[in-house]
């Protein structure tokens, strides 16, 4: 029995990559954020995503442009150094004021 490749349309694989750049671009800015051990999939991991998307060659101008502000986000997130533990905000540093004076007394 002779099975046919299921080919994508162009139409269809426009929109699968649309929604990989997407995708690449939500999460590659929370990954990078991680957390205190630092970013949860390294830039190489989402410089590789992005340039099998180049590979592809079937990128419209608007795709292009996309990944290529990716590309360049992740050059800048290499770029900065960095935080050393002892330059980070202590942990008693607040968001905001508190509401109450400190030593006072509440009654009810």
């Amino acid at each position: 029995m002779y099975r046919q490749p299921i080919t994508l349309s162009t139409s269809s694989k426009a929109t699968f990559i649309d929604g990989d750049i997407t995708h690449i671009s939500r999460a590659m800015r929370l990954s990078l954020q991680g957390d205190l051990a630092g970013p949860i999939l390294p830039p190489a991991y989402w410089r590789e995503r992005l340039y099998k998307l180049l590979d592809t060659g079937s990128l419209t101008h608007p795709q292009l442009c996309a990944v290529d502000s990716l590309l360049l986000q992740l050059d800048q997130f290499e770029a900065q150094p960095p935080l050393p533990w002892d330059e980070l905000a202590p942990a008693t540093a607040a968001l905001f004021a508190p509401t109450h004076e400190a030593g006072a007394v509440h009654r009810a």
